[in-house]
Parts: structure tokens; sequence; C-alpha cells
């Protein structure tokens, strides 16, 4: 089986991120916007693992929240229309 160029640069690319995210914030703070002023302190404080992670781990929870989102969406539409019987057929048998 041949490996693309793209896969192989990919666990490269996500050491980088590694490395890199403090200078991402730096120039956050050093940004006119005070919004990015915030985002940044917010990654210090409280998210850095979490965002490290999230942007060099190979894996992610992206399935799991589209089903959440599809699910909450069908809770909507059916709000006060049906019982329960009728939301857990939509929710079991809907594309």
């Amino acid at each position: 089986m041949r490996v693309s160029p793209t896969r192989e640069g990919r666990p490269a690319a996500r050491a980088a991120v590694r490395h890199r995210l403090p200078e991402w914030l730096d120039a956050d703070r050093q940004d006119d916007l005070p919004g990015l002023h915030t985002r940044a302190a917010d990654i210090d404080r409280d998210d850095r693992a979490a965002v490290i992670a999230g942007l060099t781990l190979p894996c992610n929870s992206g399935v799991v929240e589209g089903n959440v989102n599809r699910i909450k969406m069908l809770r909507r539409q059916m709000f006060g229309r049906a019982g329960f019987v009728l939301l857990r057929e939509r929710v079991l048998f809907a594309p």
C-alpha cells in the first residue's frame, strides 16, 4: 500500500503545532483586537492541554458531535407534535 505525502506529513505538522501555539498566542496578545486577548488568556489559563490535544491527536469526537447535533435538531422539530415513541422512531431511522 502506498502512503501519500499528505499522510506522511501529518505527524510532523501535529508536532509543529505544539511548538507554535505559544507563538500564536503571543501574536494574539499583540494584536489590537480585545477578543483575541481574551481568547489567548482563556487558552493559557484553562485549555492549553486540551487545545494542544485537539490539534495534535489524530482522533476526535466529530462523529459523536454530529450525531448529537442531529438528535437535537430532530428533537426541536418534534417539540409539541408527538410523543416519545415517534421521536424515538425518527432518531433511530432518520438518515
